[in-house]
């Protein structure tokens, strides 16, 4: 569905319609939406950076910590819902929203301390081939934890570091630069990792491309999902990546610093000789309490766990992927589109060359996230938005990033925004 396609009006009246024949609408009223001073709800678009709490969540804590309370130590295998297993009940929708099979999908730990783990098992330099491919501009943690790995294995990451560039003038990467890049370094690239979307312009890279030009090449390919994971449709499995990362507590919506995930494609699911850091979660389930000295990794995704998980945040966790699992995610894909596609209209009806949108036109480039460059880096729009009711964020050093969430935002947030926006420009 291209973004031309869709027919739409700058009017209150055309927003309100807008909501009215939306399917999903109902599910904004499952999240509880912050509120003003006044006691009007906020414009919250940054569920990019940490979704809404469903309402139900207090609800699959309270049950978690009423069983600690009456059961004690045997709440792991008498709770109503058993410990011992619960990071389980979240596997198969989660390996639903990310596209892969459950044996491809654990939810553990953290989104940077997963990308160490896998990269310990699938970046194996040499001599010959040792470089890391990501894009410029990645999130910092990505950039972070990619040269540390570098200088660990002891390398130079000013010459085993390739940072892709686009093209001059340009915000986005083209997909056939990046082709060409891992064709030109083919003998020497070990691992091309990056970022499914891009944090900062909201470009969303062209999965199977990516992975069959660092296959070609003979590289591992790896992906961070934060800002993909519940934001766009994932087919990781049939793209053919060897790995994935993700977070939670973004379009996820689990909470501050909740627990994130893991994809390990089901070609390596045997490969126990791949060098790993292991840890008790990740020994077979049948002998792993029979506490023996040797190490018997767990087959798929769950053989890289290290620890038993936090359930209190499984829980957080699992209420929200309950309501993920009752939207769709191809239909919560299809509003997105919509959505977004209405927001860059209002955009671009304003008309005022102090703001232009750098994330790609194209919704099959993008998930729901609209980067706004403000030129000269003025900030004080973005104070002025946010004096109005507006939560969006600031990113260094000159874009307001806005992504209007489909699970909760409606078409007259996004009109509402848009108007406050053009006074903040008057």
């Amino acid at each position: 569905m291209q973004t031309q396609s869709l027919k739409f009006e700058t009017s209150a009246t055309s927003a309100a319609e807008l909501d009215t024949t939306d399917v999903l609408q109902k599910f904004r009223e499952k999240f509880f939406i912050p509120k003003k001073n006044d006691g009007r709800p906020v414009l919250y678009f940054t569920g990019n950076s940490l979704g809404l709490q469903p309402k139900t969540v207090r609800a699959y804590i309270e049950q978690e910590l009423k069983d600690w309370e009456t059961l004690g130590v045997e709440g792991h295998l008498q709770a109503k819902n058993p410990w011992l297993p619960y990071h389980e009940f979240v596997t198969e929708p989660m390996a639903e929203i990310v596209g892969a099979k459950p044996l491809e999908t654990v939810v553990m730990n953290s989104l940077t301390a997963n990308l160490h783990l896998m990269m310990v098992s699938f970046y194996r330099p040499t001599p010959e081939r040792h470089k890391i491919l990501i894009e410029a501009g990645a999130f910092p943690s990505d950039r972070y934890a990619v040269e540390s790995q570098i200088k660990f294995h002891g390398f130079d990451a000013a010459e085993s570091l390739i940072e892709l560039q686009p093209r001059e003038g340009e915000s986005c990467l083209r997909a056939e630069d990046i082709e060409k890049t891992i064709a030109e370094n083919a003998g020497s690239v070990a691992l091309v990792m990056l970022g499914g979307v891009n944090y900062y312009t909201g470009q969303k890279f062209d999965f199977e491309r990516v992975v069959k030009a660092g296959h070609r090449a003979g590289a591992t390919v790896g992906f961070d999902l934060a800002h993909a994971a519940g934001n766009v449709e994932l087919h990781l499995h049939d793209w053919d990546a060897d790995f994935a990362v993700w977070c939670s507590y973004k379009y996820l919506n689990a909470g501050p610093g909740a627990i994130a995930g893991c994809f390990v494609h089901e070609r390596h699911a045997e490969s126990f000789d791949l060098p790993r850091f292991a840890g008790w979660w990740g020994h077979d389930k049948k002998t792993r309490f029979l506490m023996r000295p040797e190490f018997v990794p767990l087959p798929g995704a769950e053989g890289w766990q290290l620890s038993n998980p936090p359930i209190f945040q499984l829980a957080a966790l699992r209420a929200s992927l309950d309501i993920f699992a009752a939207a769709g995610m191809k239909n919560l894909v299809e509003k997105s589109r919509r959505l977004t596609g209405y927001l860059e209209f209002l955009l671009g009806e304003i008309r005022d060359e102090r703001i232009s949108v750098i994330t790609p036109s194209n919704p099959d480039e993008r998930g729901c996230q609209l980067s706004i460059r403000v030129r000269a880096a003025d900030k004080a729009l973005f104070e002025k938005i946010s004096a109005r009711g507006v939560v969006a964020d600031w990113r260094e050093p000159d874009v307001i990033r806005v992504a209007p969430v489909p699970l909760y935002n409606s078409f007259a947030d996004v009109y509402q925004f848009a108007e406050i926006l053009r006074d903040c420009l008057k």
